[in-house]
């Protein structure tokens, strides 16, 4: 049967070679609370091990976008797991839930034991800088889906925070404060532009970019948040957090603001990227709408009220994170505006 099988274009064995490469990746990620082990039908997690009184269970789900691309193109899949944990598990922290447990859900033309190997070895990066257990997922071979070579990647994550501590941004007001924190580059976000500008230009993405490559700079991992938040939340009080994704600035800062206040925003007060000054020059991009698509080199903000707001930087420093103040809260119709554009 396993050879009618191969002959339709799925390689059992190959699947099995690629489970036992995986093993050690997740195994590395597990915590206590994780019942079972990889390979049952079901993957489950002890809750009462965490000893919350009022538990409330946040999960977001996610995939890389067109950055895979980039990955396949250039056979780089080490990293390429850890965009598909942050994206999911920065989504989750904004409610000041921290992450708990990780599923993937791996779909290709055909398993090639390596490169899977590389690719859940990502993800098993991106759980232990997050702190949450991989306890399960999928790997499907579909050669009559995908191209030779090409994959795709999603995954689904599960955090916990106590109902008391939820954070939905309800308590912000005029006068409070927005903090920044650096993003590793272009996230996950806006890949479908780069790529065309990268095209357009005919860029050689081996070329130097600093002290990199392009292609290094282009495909830096996402930044997961999960760590220096976590650290936060356990000794400041945080009104709300949003998650910069696709839309940039423009559409996901004023996703945690009540209605009728703005934020606004001082872009000159920190130091953007160089990879974001590149794509504007390359893809001949206005200033403005470079807000409304990339990070702009801040990956996470946290509106916290002014009164708090430096002892918030000063804990982030302390802790080797750089901070910056980028913006107020004030009241407003327009929900954002941005000065020094």
């Amino acid at each position: 049967m396993s050879e009618a099988y191969k002959a339709s274009g799925v390689d059992i064995h190959a699947g099995y070679e690629a489970v036992e490469r995986m093993k050690k990746h997740v195994a590395r990620t597990m915590r206590p609370e994780v019942l079972g082990g990889l390979g049952g039908f079901g993957a489950a997690f002890d809750l009462s091990a965490l000893n919350m009184t009022s538990p409330v269970l946040v999960s977001g789900t996610d995939g890389v976008g067109t950055k895979l691309r980039l990955a396949i193109d250039y056979s780089k899949h080490d990293t390429i797991g850890i965009d598909a944990v942050a994206m999911c598990v920065n989504d989750i922290l904004t409610t000041g839930a921290l992450p708990i447990y990780f599923l993937d859900y791996l779909a290709l033309h055909s398993v090639d034991p390596v490169v899977v190997e590389q690719i859940v070895k990502g993800v098993a990066d991106g759980c232990s800088q997050s702190e949450c257990a991989l306890i399960g997922g999928e790997t499907a071979e579909m050669g009559e889906m995908y191209h030779p070579g090409d994959y795709d990647i999603a995954g689904f994550a599960v955090g916990a925070v106590e109902k008391s501590d939820y954070i939905t941004g309800a308590a912000i007001t005029a006068g409070d404060v927005i903090i920044g924190l650096p993003s590793s580059g272009i996230h996950s976000n806006g890949y479908s532009l780069v790529r065309k500008i990268i095209h357009d230009s005919t860029a050689d993405l081996s070329q130097k970019f600093g002290d990199r490559t392009l292609l290094d700079v282009l495909i830096e991992p996402t930044r997961i948040y999960v760590k220096p938040v976590k650290a936060l939340l356990a000794a400041h009080s945080i009104k709300g957090m949003c998650h910069i994704t696709g839309g940039g600035f423009i559409e996901n800062i004023p996703r945690v603001l009540p209605d009728k206040l703005a934020a606004v925003i001082d872009v000159t007060s920190y130091p953007c990227p160089p990879v974001f000054d590149w794509l504007q020059k390359e893809g001949g991009l206005d200033r403005a709408e470079m807000y409304n698509v990339f990070n702009m080199g801040i990956g996470f903000c946290i509106i916290a009220a002014h009164e708090e707001s430096e002892a918030i930087i000063q804990s982030l420093n302390d802790a080797g994170e750089q901070a910056f103040v980028i913006g107020t809260i004030k009241e407003q119709q327009c929900p954002i505006e941005l000065t020094g554009v």
